[in-house]
């Protein structure tokens, strides 16, 4: 018999190579360090005596030995992934509920694609997202109004498990003839006399008014309005700046349709989390549901980068 060093572990590096669509990408979603997943592959190589793929090719260019692996792929992965999922439930009897609440006008974008992929996985698990915007998501977990929800901030005093999913950067959107445009960031300053064009949400849950405006104790006036549409068309019409992150405007920018400036010379970073009780956090279920919402993200968002 012919001894092979082909591993799952191998076949997974391989397809998160391909969706993410580079080196840094795919160790992030397989969490590896870049050196342990370019380890994994070039011993595999080696073995062989043949190239998977073409170094420096953006995005990665597969040898046709690194395609026939990836058919391999194609076929396991999926395949070991649905039997393990069989015998949780043949071991668990695995049914449930999964209400999701959101205090994010923008997660949708993200969220709706992760919902797609999880509901294909566990069709058993009753799946919906609480109606409405909720500015304490975390209240509806403790009176059992939801099993999960995606918050803004890590509170280790709440009575709750986070599990990290993403950062990303946030912007200052402006009409592309705003004299600020002339500027390569933004400051607290900048923003004193204009309008910010925001969610009708409190201030602690806007990451500009929280890690920015507040402690240089700079008040702009304000003007909200819920849809993201609707702030880029104000922005445009020079009604005032905004701040939304990078990954749910790129469209909008590569259109001109506003101008985007990084917020400080060290630019401003948003996170976000998926929040459960402790008595919810183990369930497989639960736990396929977080790993699919990063995974669907990083490969549909070069904006994002994982926690």
């Amino acid at each position: 018999m012919t001894r092979t060093p082909i591993e799952l572990r191998h076949l997974q590096t391989l397809l998160a190579l391909r969706d993410t669509g580079n080196v840094s990408r795919a160790a992030q979603w397989l969490h590896l360090t870049q050196s342990a997943l370019s380890h994994q592959i070039k011993a595999l190589e080696d073995f062989y005596g043949l190239p998977l793929f073409v170094r420096k090719s953006a995005p990665p260019s597969f040898t046709p030995a690194g395609k026939r692996l990836l058919e391999l792929a194609e076929q396991v992965v999926p395949a070991v992934e649905a039997a393990g999922r069989d015998l949780v439930r043949l071991a668990q009897g695995t049914r449930g509920t999964l209400r999701i609440a959101v205090e994010c006008h923008t997660c949708f974008d993200w969220l709706m694609p992760a919902m797609d992929v999880f509901r294909a996985h566990w069709p058993e698990i009753e799946l919906d997202i609480v109606s409405g915007f909720h500015a304490d998501p975390i209240g509806l977990l403790h009176q059992d109004r939801a099993d999960l929800a995606i918050v803004s901030e890590y509170d280790p005093d709440e009575a709750v498990d986070h599990h990290p999913l993403f950062r990303f950067q946030m912007v200052a959107l402006l009409a592309n003839d705003h004299p600020l445009c002339a500027k390569p960031f933004l400051d607290a300053e900048d923003f004193r006399a204009e309008t910010l064009i925001t969610y009708p949400v409190p201030d602690d849950m806007l990451d500009l008014m929280r890690q920015v405006l507040i402690p240089a104790g700079i008040e702009p006036a304000r003007r909200t309005t819920e849809l993201t549409v609707a702030i880029l068309q104000l922005v445009a019409s020079c009604r005032g700046l905004a701040a939304l992150p990078l990954w749910a405007v790129s469209g909008y920018l590569e259109r001109r349709y506003v101008t985007a400036r990084p917020i400080t010379r060290a630019g401003l970073t948003g996170k976000l989390y998926a929040a459960t009780l402790p008595a919810l956090s183990g369930k497989p279920y639960i736990t396929e549901f977080v790993a699919v919402m990063r995974e669907t993200s990083l490969m549909n968002f070069p904006e994002i980068e994982l926690l």
